[in-house]
């Protein structure tokens, strides 16, 4: 492992990014908040299914 060689590429990377505008932050939180509400409505399906179903916990 370079260690020098490795900081210069880390260096560069961060001076390319930049910070998102409010637009782009929003877009990606809403798309994340559908993501977490989906698997959790999955979630809960299954737990009512398995419930319902006789043998079930």
């Amino acid at each position: 492992m370079n260690t020098p060689t490795d900081l210069t590429s880390y260096i560069r990377v961060l001076k390319l990014a930049s910070t998102p505008t409010w637009d782009e932050f929003s877009k990606v939180a809403a798309i994340a908040g559908l993501g977490i509400l989906l698997v959790g409505f999955i979630g809960f399906v299954i737990f009512a299914i398995m419930t319902f179903i006789p043998g079930g916990p």
